[in-house]
């Protein structure tokens, strides 16, 4: 018996007539397709000196007809056309250390070469956010960076955004709250089809996944933040607004917005100064160092002209909120919405995920009287990937109100697969849903 690795080196056996006869009728085939690649190689020869008859040849017999699956034209999102644009401007840079000029024209350009992008521009959003390089130090904190961030990845689904993760330093000196900058001004940079970017904090969760951004109320803004009017002008409160989360609008103003804003951060040579001067004016800042929420008031207060009519302070509902006020709120919250959709036959619908955005608004018509979920809770302060929170409160609170946070936002998402967390403490335990729920 041959062993099968022996097999390779068997003497093989002698052909037949049959296998002859086959063997005559491939060397033809060959010889016949031998053949026809030299005529080819003629061919492509001769239209070389008569290039327009060759043309003319492959018009006439391969055009493609209406049916084929592959087309290469502009209206496909994928195909970058050869017209030139800034990302052919071998002095474009992305980095936050260089200056972008005439970024309304460029983008305008780009748009002009990509005109399936132009049509939704005013309310396509790209979300950003991020985390550190390197693996969190407290034991449970890669555990919360994830969950965090498929709760970003869930709103933005629901509502059709795109979503940037990510966790490299753009810009070596630039770390702690002051490492999304260089992140922003490259992604303006690198998605012109967005018209607005939306940063948000790692640490920050979705917990109204049904709720739209009101983008039409901001039309003659570029900058949206959480806070409050009398407590940046006539507070001048370091906690009068919050930098956490904001929306940004893809504009030349936002670019140089970046860049005053930047200046004051730890690549420049006047960072200890102006930490100082963020001190003396706002008399609750708690941290000598310079910081981007002291940076940014500092702006409105002093660079009011330049700045102030494009910034608007949002106050009337939570684009980031503080935890510690929130989460023990939310089961009370969950409790009143369940009591109108007992009553609601409409809102106890199955439905789709990709419909969410309409049953939200009909909701809207019964929230009139009723204290509504916060659309985003930021937990400022617990510092989850590295343990290091704030010690006016335990870690243990941190924890159970990110649990809480986490569960309640997971819960309007997983309704629509038919489950929901009974406890909002308990990540891993889900039940499912009877039909009509919460009727029955």
């Amino acid at each position: 018996m041959v062993l099968p690795e022996f097999t390779h080196y068997q003497t093989p056996p002698k052909r037949t007539v049959l296998c002859k006869t086959f063997s005559l009728v491939a060397d033809g085939f060959l010889f016949v397709g031998g053949a026809s690649l030299a005529i080819s190689l003629i061919w492509a020869l001769l239209s070389t000196i008569n290039p327009n008859s060759f043309e003319e040849t492959i018009t006439t017999t391969t055009q493609p007809s209406s049916n084929d699956v592959v087309h290469c034209s502009n209206s496909f999102s994928g195909v970058d056309p050869p017209e030139l644009t800034f990302y052919d401007d071998p002095n474009l840079s992305y980095s936050i250390d260089r200056s972008i000029r005439n970024w309304d024209q460029k983008r305008k350009q780009w748009l002009k070469h990509h005109p399936n992008f132009a049509g939704s521009t005013d309310t396509r959003v790209l979300i950003v956010t991020g985390s550190q390089p390197g693996v969190c130090r407290h034991p449970s904190g890669d555990h919360l960076q994830l969950r965090l961030f498929k709760n970003k990845v869930d709103y933005a689904r629901i509502h059709g955004h795109e979503i940037f993760y990510n966790n490299a330093l753009l810009h070596p000196k630039m770390t702690g709250f002051w490492a999304k900058y260089p992140l922003v001004k490259s992604a303006m940079l690198a998605h012109p089809e967005a018209e607005w970017v939306w940063w948000v904090d790692s640490d920050a969760v979705f917990t109204d996944m049904e709720f739209k951004l009101p983008l039409e109320k901001y039309d003659n803004y570029n900058l949206v933040v959480h806070g409050w009017s009398h407590a940046v002008y006539d507070e001048k409160s370091w906690t009068g607004l919050n930098a956490g989360v904001f929306l940004i609008r893809n504009c030349q103003w936002s670019m140089e917005l970046v860049e005053a804003w930047t200046r004051m951060g730890p690549q420049s040579p006047d960072y200890q100064k102006w930490g100082k001067t963020q001190k003396s004016l706002l008399k609750d800042k708690l941290y000598p160092e310079s910081d981007d929420q002291a940076a940014l008031i500092y702006l409105l207060l002093k660079e009011n002209e330049r700045w102030g009519k494009k910034i608007y302070l949002e106050s009337e509902y939570n684009l980031e909120g503080y935890w510690l006020a929130l989460v023990d709120k939310l089961n009370n919250i969950t409790g009143r919405y369940m009591e109108i959709e007992q009553k609601v036959g409409d809102l106890r619908r199955r439905h789709a995920e990709k419909v969410s955005e309409y049953y939200g608004m009909v909701r809207e018509e019964y929230l009139k009287d009723v204290v509504r979920r916060p659309f985003v809770i930021h937990f400022t302060g617990c510092e989850p990937c590295t343990g290091d929170h704030n010690p006016t409160y335990t870690w243990e609170a941190c924890w159970n109100g990110m649990q809480k946070a986490l569960n309640f936002a997971d819960n309007q998402v997983l309704r629509r697969f038919g489950f929901v967390h009974p406890d909002l403490l308990d990540s891993s335990l889900v039940s499912p849903l009877p039909f009509d729920f919460p009727l029955v």
